[in-house]
């Protein structure tokens, strides 16, 4: 079962037993919407369209997670690279490829092992 809590919004995913027990006390405090309670309407996430999007561009995504995780901008990251903070910007929108020696540079400025960009 799939529930939602409204403001904040928060996805739940509820399975096993006495979940509607669960539901009815959540919805004392929230406003919770059902979006579905049977399995045959749930996909693989691998067949979503935001899957595929995330995996057609996997270098550029996991490279700007792992800036937003140590807490820099584009700028910020470019600064230390000593390049424009467009070039940045096209390795995270996958308009631009990574060499090598940038993915040496990117990961040790990042603190991530290097294989994350390759």
């Amino acid at each position: 079962m799939l529930a939602v809590v409204k403001k904040p919004r928060i996805e739940l995913s509820i399975q096993g037993e006495n979940t509607e027990e669960l539901i009815a006390w959540i919805s004392k405090k929230f406003e919770v919407s059902i979006l579905t309670a049977d399995k045959s309407d749930s996909i693989p996430v691998e067949d979503t369209d935001f899957w595929k999007e995330m995996q057609s561009n996997r270098v550029g995504n996991l490279l700007a997670g792992a800036r937003l995780k140590a807490g820099m901008t584009q700028a910020g990251l470019a600064a230390k690279l000593d390049v424009r903070q467009n070039m940045i910007s096209d390795y995270e929108r996958g308009k631009r490829r990574i060499s090598r020696s940038m993915a040496k540079r990117l990961a040790k400025s990042l603190g991530i092992k290097v294989e994350r960009l390759s």
